[in-house]
């Protein structure tokens, strides 16, 4: 995971038919943006036989698809890569997760790395709690068959609506005109227009402080993802006097579970 702003280097190594490494006679790169919109840095002639390497500065969030294309000799290779905000939603901090994984200050291979568990962290205690924990800007649409003077939002808990506009952008309505129950996310329509056709609702969801204990909870299962994925000595699934469940697996243990007061697998 790349953050938006940074720089993401395609790296290519050509050889010709007998394996030697060899510059192409050319080289065209082309990356397909998560809009749909495509851009083509210019390859540089490489510094070192055979290694292309174009460094793109990273101006949109969302999957980036690139392609490259060499001739003499003829080649071809593509893949792809993700780019987060620069402020990503994370229920920990790097530098927190980095001390309770133990790593030392000068232990910073992983750290890219690492961010994609404390993302999947943060979804998975969201999932259990069945409600937004991290702070973010979220749209709901509605596609209304009538008039109507309350709709729910998905995400909760809701600490403003910033915009209500319809899809097509012709119509506004006034937030002021609308009250939102946070903890539901029942709005109403309290005096103007009532809400019709296809609506988006922009609002801001989640807590304005997260718990110590969901906090703790997103790096328990962070250490618990880390360790399974990398078979740390001595831990083994089932470690911890977790039960097997049928059906289950073991992404979120039992004790993160019971941090975040969630419904425990088996328990009535």
């Amino acid at each position: 995971m790349i953050d938006l702003g940074a720089v993401y280097q395609v790296a290519v190594d050509v050889a010709d038919a007998s394996g030697t490494p060899t510059n192409p006679a050319d080289a065209t790169l082309t990356i397909i943006l998560p809009d749909g919109t495509t851009v083509g840095p210019a390859v540089p002639a490489p510094t070192t036989t055979g290694q292309l390497r174009v460094d793109y500065v990273t101006a949109q969030t969302g999957r980036h698809v690139w392609r490259l294309v060499t001739s003499g000799p003829t080649t071809a290779y593509a893949d792809v890569f993700d780019v987060q905000p620069a402020a990503p939603d994370s229920i920990v901090s790097l530098a927190e997760a980095r001390a309770h994984l133990n790593m030392r200050p000068d232990e910073t291979s992983d750290d890219d790395e690492l961010r994609g568990f404390i993302a999947a962290a943060t979804r998975a205690v969201e999932r259990a709690l069945g409600r937004k924990v991290v702070r973010r800007t979220l749209v709901d649409r509605f596609d209304l068959r009538g008039p109507t003077t309350q709709v729910m939002l998905r995400n909760v808990p809701v600490q403003s609506i910033t915009s209500v506009v319809s899809a097509d952008g012709a119509t506004t309505w006034n937030v002021a005109d609308l009250q939102v129950d946070g903890e539901t996310g029942l709005v109403t329509v309290v005096s103007g227009a009532r809400l019709t056709g296809s609506v988006d609702i922009t609002s801001q969801a989640g807590m304005s402080v997260i718990p110590d204990d969901y906090r703790l909870a997103g790096k328990i299962i962070i250490g618990h993802l880390w360790e399974t994925q990398r078979g740390t000595m001595g831990v083994q699934l089932g470690d911890n006097d977790e039960a097997y469940v049928p059906g289950r697996s073991y992404a979120v243990p039992r004790r993160a579970l019971e941090l975040l007061d969630a419904a425990l697998p088996g328990v009535a």
